[in-house]
């Protein structure tokens, strides 16, 4: 069987400064030019940029 995410709203910054980001799988690093996304319930985490584009597309 095949799945599509469902679509969902998500915000996300690009960080200039590598950070240290509690997750709900523990401590993860982001180096500068990662995403920090904050997901559907309040969590955060980090993503690299290629990653990011691919997944995610900007609304207006």
């Amino acid at each position: 069987m095949k799945y599509r995410k469902k679509p969902v709203l998500v915000e996300a910054y690009q960080t200039k400064d590598p950070i240290d980001i509690e997750t709900l799988e523990g401590t993860m690093h982001a180096s500068p030019g990662d995403y920090i996304i904050t997901g559907v319930n309040g969590e955060k985490y980090p993503c690299k940029p290629d990653i990011f584009e691919k997944t995610y597309e900007p609304i207006r």
